[in-house]
């Protein structure tokens, strides 16, 4: 074992900075993906009047078409980032004690393996990194694996896998449509099917309504940009310049008689987990690269097929069922944009990429920036500010 238990950070010593927002005055939530739901959730545990829109379905965007991976061991290019989602993780963990597993939530833990000396040391030097984080990190070998874990996985009884036993996946629609449930039983009104087209300022440039692209106007004295892949243009409503990237990645389901794998996996050229009973999710960066290459969707999903057969030989008789491209919601610089926007009173972003993993958290320190004006300190490095003209 390389780590012995996860720090757990609260981020407390908040300070101080915009007002705070009266919770009779109502917030609209613009995108309800997994960020959205959660901010609106949390609001609405707190009494604030809500109203999720979204010009499709909740949950049913890029949350539906991630790989929905639990984890902050791939976080680690920056302490205060690696620090955020490790609170994500453990924010994930309290939620499911609130609202109850049911069908969202799988812990069980990840696997991650190389098929190549450098990848494979490069990977084990994270671990190192990680455990000296108290991140919790198992070295296993592939016997052993197969053994007590996943007797499906066809991979060399000797090669060294690292198993991280506090990581999960989460099945995002089921965990959308769970919190926005409860958000509209304790009040909140949801607009699906409608997009925001316009959003209107008072002389003091505040937030005074939002209007919809079905003709009615919402009366709001704050809104939440949780638009995800369409964040920038929204941003561009308020005047207000939001830098994003544009990463593509495509994601796969397969259809099966029986899922044999029980946890998510990061093998040699391919992703893969478990989706429900009846499917599993796959993904991979090397597919990605082909992606502006012209290739069809569905040759990229049977190149996907093909690599994962070699993995879970079982997969092999799968059924390609579902195939999608989605552009990844990543400011520029790669990292999350929460909070106020000064020059726009009332104007909130919850932008960013991990939105599985960073959800339950952001939704938490959102909702109490929005509510009561203070800004915690452990979105000090993911301020919107940062983007400036």
């Amino acid at each position: 074992m390389l780590g012995r238990g996860v720090r757990r950070r609260a981020g407390k010593g908040a300070f101080v900075g915009m007002g705070a927002v009266s919770r009779r005055g109502r917030v609209v939530v613009i995108g309800v993906g997994v960020l959205g739901a959660c901010v609106g959730w949390s609001l609405s545990r707190r009494g604030a009047r809500v109203v999720f829109v979204d010009e499709g379905q909740p949950g049913g965007g890029v949350t539906d078409w991630s790989f929905s991976w639990v984890n902050a061991s791939n976080k680690t290019v920056r302490k205060s980032y690696f620090d955020l989602n490790v609170a994500g993780m453990v924010a994930h963990r309290e939620l499911a004690g609130i609202i109850g597993p049911d069908s969202w939530w799988y812990p069980g833990g990840h696997l991650r393996w190389a098929d190549d000396p450098a990848t494979e040391s490069r990977f084990l030097k994270t671990a190192e990194l990680l455990a000296a984080w108290d991140y919790r990190v198992e070295l296993w070998i592939g016997a052993e694996v197969r053994r007590r874990l996943e007797p499906a996985l066809a991979l060399p009884g000797d090669v060294p896998v690292l198993f991280y036993p506090d990581e999960a996946w989460v099945h995002g629609r089921h965990l959308v449509a769970r919190l926005v449930g409860e958000a509209v039983a304790a009040g909140a009104e949801l607009r699906s099917g409608t997009a925001v087209c316009g959003i209107d300022t008072r002389t003091d440039g505040s937030i005074r309504s939002v209007a919809l692209s079905d003709g009615n106007t919402l009366e709001a004295d704050t809104v939440v940009n949780a638009a995800g892949p369409g964040a920038s243009r929204v941003a561009g409503l308020v005047a207000r310049h939001l830098p994003m990237r544009r990463e593509p990645g495509v994601v796969t389901r397969l259809d099966c008689a029986k899922v044999p794998i029980r946890r998510a996996m990061h093998a040699p050229h391919i992703e893969l987990r478990p989706d429900t009973d009846s499917s599993v999710v796959l993904h991979s960066r090397e597919v990605d690269a082909l992606i502006d290459t012209g290739e069809d969707p569905a040759e990229l999903a049977r190149l996907l097929h093909t690599s994962v057969r070699r993995v879970v030989p079982e997969l092999g008789s799968a059924r390609i069922a579902q195939t999608r491209v989605s552009n990844r919601p990543i400011p520029a610089d790669g990292f999350p944009s929460v909070g106020a926007v000064a020059s726009v009173p009332g104007y909130f972003e919850a932008v960013s990429h991990s939105g599985i993993t960073l959800g339950p958290v952001i939704g938490r320190l959102l909702a109490s920036e929005i509510l009561s004006g203070q800004r915690d300190e452990m979105l000090a490095d993911f301020r919107p500010e940062r983007f400036r003209r």
